[in-house]
């Protein structure tokens, strides 16, 4: 832990680590109702028992009837009705049924000439287009195969998911527990929205951005009241937290000041396997262990925080809930800024994509929250990297981290 360890290399130890707690939680699985697992991570891969549709059908309103009857200025006789749902009977040879748009087709009939070009008088049905064998027919098992997958495990499960399971009959599906995260922010001058503020102190804006965020992944938060600056506090603090969560997740205090204590505590807990990344926002993230309880130490600045939850925490829950955390989606746009200081870190500035490229909100600071409301993407500078306007830049949307994982 010597020097500073690179994004990606921080990145990827975690994705490792995740995975192996995943094993861990395998069977902490459950059954739930359908209409209760959307946002719910499946736990094995579903597979059909039927065909959908069960049966050959009619795509359209018309009249079924067999291909070698199908010629053009055919005069037919319509023997049968066939609405959706209802029971056809055999078709009697040389004849046609009136079928509806969902209707299964009778034995003996193998195509729809749809009725726009038909002429019907009484119950006689004249052919003013020849049609071939399987035209306007939803064929049996067309959507879905009876014995296929119809969704692998991992996948986050969204409302066309559900209505996907509930075609093939399911009335529920086998789920990951929800993660629990406790999650824990430090510093004397952390006051709740809605106390008055003392000089010296500021608002708690971080138990809501990690809440709702980890919220937002499906977790189930626990979020324990603030931590006094003292080790023998922030020690036991963790302790509790270790007891009822399966990842810890703290704010602040994982720095070298006089006040941070989070390093110490893990260290005299468990153990610290990173500590400092180097990325600016965010150099001081911490992961290792309370007893056996993964914990993740993200930095007190709230931009920090975001910058280093996007990055590295959401890919760790993600798999630890049996997602796969998919590659960073990067794209290269035009810079519409300079950035004429190299820095020494790799960066991630908050941006802005417009037709012409992408620009720089006029705030960073990591404590400007106003930054990443106004952002759309991060811009990533790589350390000792310059910027010309026109120059190409690695930017990474915003969305694809709120999108649901598929």
């Amino acid at each position: 832990m010597a020097g500073m360890l690179a994004v990606a290399e921080a990145r990827e130890r975690l994705c490792a680590d995740a995975r192996l707690q995943l094993q861990k939680r395998v069977a902490a699985t459950q059954m739930m109702p359908l209409l209760q697992a959307c946002g719910r991570i499946l736990a094995q891969d579903v597979v059909a028992g039927i065909n959908v549709p069960p049966a050959a059908n009619s795509a359209m309103d018309g009249y079924a009837l067999a291909a070698a009857d199908a010629r053009l200025g055919a005069v037919l006789t319509v023997s049968q009705r066939i609405g959706a749902g209802s029971v056809a009977q055999p078709l009697a040879a040389g004849t046609c049924a009136r079928i509806l748009t969902g209707a299964e087709l009778p034995a003996g009939a193998d195509t729809v000439v749809i009725q726009e070009n038909c002429d019907r008088t009484g119950d006689q049905v004249t052919l003013n287009q020849a049609a071939e064998r399987g035209d306007n027919i939803r064929p049996q098992g067309q959507d879905i195969a009876a014995g296929s997958v119809v969704l692998e495990a991992g996948r986050r499960l969204r409302a066309q998911d559900l209505a996907l399971l509930a075609s093939i009959g399911l009335t529920e599906v086998a789920v990951h527990a929800p993660l629990k995260v406790a999650v824990l922010a430090t510093g004397d001058e952390l006051v709740e929205p809605g106390e008055a503020l003392k000089p010296g102190q500021i608002y708690n804006s971080n138990r809501y951005l990690l809440t709702a965020m980890l919220a937002e992944l499906g977790a189930e938060v626990e979020y324990l009241p603030a931590v006094a600056d003292t080790l023998a506090a922030t020690c036991e603090a963790l302790r509790q937290a270790a007891k009822r969560a399966d990842i810890i997740v703290t704010t602040g205090g994982v720095s070298v000041g006089d006040a941070d204590f989070v390093k110490p505590a893990v260290e005299a807990l468990g153990q610290l396997d990173i500590w400092r990344v180097a990325l600016k926002p965010g150099k001081p993230l911490a992961f290792g262990r309370v007893g056996e309880t993964p914990f993740i130490g993200l930095p007190g600045n709230p931009v920090s925080a975001f910058v280093t939850f996007v990055l590295l925490l959401e890919p760790y829950a993600q798999i630890m809930q049996g997602a796969e955390a998919a590659d960073l989606e990067i794209y290269t746009l035009a810079a519409n800024f300079s950035r004429n200081k190299p820095g020494g870190r790799d960066e991630y500035l908050r941006g802005r994509m417009t037709d012409e490229g992408v620009t720089l909100h006029p705030q960073q600071s990591s404590g400007a929250l106003s930054s990443v409301i106004g952002a759309d993407c991060l811009v990533w500078l790589k350390a000792g990297e310059t910027v010309e306007h026109g120059t190409l830049v690695r930017v990474l949307p915003l969305r694809q981290w709120r999108a649901a994982q598929a």
